[in-house]
């Protein structure tokens, strides 16, 4: 299993040393996206706009739009830096507390931890401590570039860090549109609802529940392989370096036949204007 993260782990004065891992993995079919006509694999190109041309990744920078088209730009080594400051720091648990008083919208990614050199009996340590009084720790920690607010706890035999949202990432129920405030329900009709829920309450277990379209997905695509409905294209030809010379002449070929069509146009005379009229009758 890959390790994504190295670093320590510490409540009190207890430290330890850890590995991360994901925990999930996103099994979702990945498509491409082909030309129609030819079926060669569309390709995305980073242009800009005011220079009209496709730009490399090193022509560009990263930058925060505080306002419409003003932006506060933010060199690399700014953000390297902040981000070191960071990832140096050890994750302390901040707090302990009951994992049912964390509603589930804040949950977002697992992560596994394994002890790392010399830390099974400080993983154990809290490992087990966890157990016994049922708590979570909460804590901080900075996953790819950003700082996460993570909970670490107890899964079967393995401690997991699970990164949940800030409180303002979380948007505000009172945001939502056309939730009615109360809403009167009849007796019976309530009844026989929990009568319903009762009969289709059972213990969840996670090994019965399956991605039916991933799975018939997948089906469709390796019937299509047997019967060699398939597709085989070829590498995107790479589009010729303009030559400076050709691109001139060109230009100067193209002028010039406009220069030729202008000419033999005849000359149309030009309309007197009214003020000219009225001037030359005020003359005579």
């Amino acid at each position: 299993m890959h390790t994504m993260w190295k670093g320590t782990v510490s409540f009190g004065l207890v430290n330890i040393p850890v590995k991360m891992h994901a925990a999930t993995e996103n099994k979702d079919v990945k498509m491409r996206q082909l030309h129609k006509e030819c079926e060669t694999p569309v390709k995305y190109e980073k242009t800009c706009p005011n220079c009209d041309r496709e730009i490399e990744n090193d022509e560009i920078v990263k930058a925060y739009e505080y306002a419409k088209n003003q932006f506060v730009i933010l060199e690399e080594e700014e953000l390297k830096e902040l981000q070191k400051e960071q990832a140096d720091k050890a994750v302390e648990i901040m707090d302990f507390v009951k994992l049912e008083e964390i509603d589930p919208i804040y949950f977002e990614k697992s992560y596994f931890l394994s002890p790392n050199d010399g830390g099974d009996k400080a993983y154990g340590l809290l490992r087990n401590s966890l157990k016994d009084t049922g708590k979570i720790g909460v804590a901080k920690m900075v996953i790819r570039s950003k700082e996460q607010l993570v909970i670490i706890r107890v899964y079967e035999n393995t401690l997991i860090a699970e990164t949940i949202h800030y409180p303002d990432e979380v948007r505000k129920v009172k945001d939502v549109p056309n939730v009615p405030e109360e809403i009167t329900t009849a007796d019976k009709e309530l009844d026989t609802a929990k009568m319903l829920i009762d009969q289709l309450t059972t213990e969840f277990d996670p090994e019965k529940y399956t991605d039916d379209y991933r799975a018939s997905l997948l089906e469709l695509i390796e019937d299509k392989k047997n019967n060699e409905e398939t597709t085989t294209t070829t590498t995107a030809k790479e589009k010729p370096t303009p030559d400076n010379t050709t691109d001139l002449m060109g230009a100067l070929e193209a002028s010039l036949d406009k220069a030729k069509s202008n000419k033999t146009k005849p000359t149309q005379p030009k309309k007197k204007t009214k003020s000219t009229t009225t001037k030359k009758k005020k003359a005579t």
